[in-house]
């Protein structure tokens, strides 16, 4: 079986949390999970203070992080904060929320689809100019609650666009937890063959009975990169159901180690890390 990379995303678990969460705490949380050996650590993110006031401290977080062979990526949602994170040496990725509803793109970044794809080329010449690489997140790309247009074939169509800008990482993102096997096959399967140079991984909230059938049919159908989070903490705020989360870490650990498709990591790392959340998202 084809092995699977994991994006751990402490980010995503933190950023939504109602607590201010000490900095020292995200910076002992962190390089507990640099030890275990994900593929990536989605860390933190540079945008405004204002909106996500649990971000502000990314800057003094990274600063502190160990040494890992673990890549890191930091969120950003304009030039501005792209630029800041390109200054980074440690930071191999930018990740870029890209929504193809048109409701949850202003809600989320203030600008159109369109000002936020000719933002999103404007990203990624400053990505290549500095070394670094734009991991785009299709969100609601399974389908939005606004009645805004959606298709199988409107997200193909965008993964198609964001290609032809040099991009090679998408990841398609059901944002509020409502894609199904069937959905999750069908663009999969269309998408991995139609772009063979590009990644096309999978970022999943779900419910903890619908994980492992998400995770299923995604690989099935080629999918080799997932993102997750310890005990699925985090997700989207606008989702419907309450248990909606992201997927969770020890959930997707092992059902790919079933699989034969787990990498090599480090599990008493791994179970420390699980220790700690509850202290952590308290």
């Amino acid at each position: 079986m084809k092995q699977i990379s994991i994006v751990e995303c402490p980010r995503d678990a933190m950023q939504g949390w109602p607590h201010l969460i000490p900095t020292a705490t995200k910076i002992a949380y962190l390089n507990q999970l640099l030890d275990v050996g994900f593929d990536v650590l989605d860390f933190g993110s540079f945008v405004s203070s204002k909106a996500i006031p649990q971000m502000a401290d990314t800057r003094e977080v990274l600063a502190s992080l160990k040494p890992s062979s673990t890549e890191l990526l930091a969120i950003i949602a304009n030039t501005r904060g792209a630029a800041e994170a390109c200054r980074y040496e440690r930071i191999s990725y930018l990740g870029f929320p890209f929504s193809i509803s048109e409701t949850f793109q202003m809600r989320n970044t203030n600008k159109s689809i369109a000002d936020s794809f000719d933002q999103v080329r404007e990203i990624q010449e400053l990505a290549q100019k500095h070394g670094k690489r734009m991991v785009i997140y299709i969100s609601m790309g399974f389908g939005n609650p606004y009645g805004d247009p959606y298709s199988a074939q409107l997200a193909i169509d965008y993964v198609g666009k964001i290609t032809g800008l040099g991009i090679q990482i998408v990841a398609m993102s059901d944002t509020i937890g409502i894609a199904d096997p069937e959905n999750i096959d069908y663009i999969f399967s269309q998408l991995i063959p139609a772009f063979p140079d590009t990644e096309i991984g999978a970022h999943f909230h779900s419910t903890p009975h619908t994980r492992i059938e998400k995770l299923a049919a995604a690989y099935r159908a080629g999918c080799t990169r997932f993102d997750s989070s310890i005990n699925g903490i985090g997700g989207c705020p606008m989702a419907k159901d309450e248990l909606v989360g992201n997927m969770a870490t020890e959930t997707l650990v092992s059902y790919f180690e079933q699989q034969g498709a787990l990498p090599s990591l480090n599990r008493a790392a791994l179970d420390q890390a699980l220790a700690l959340a509850p202290g952590v998202f308290r």
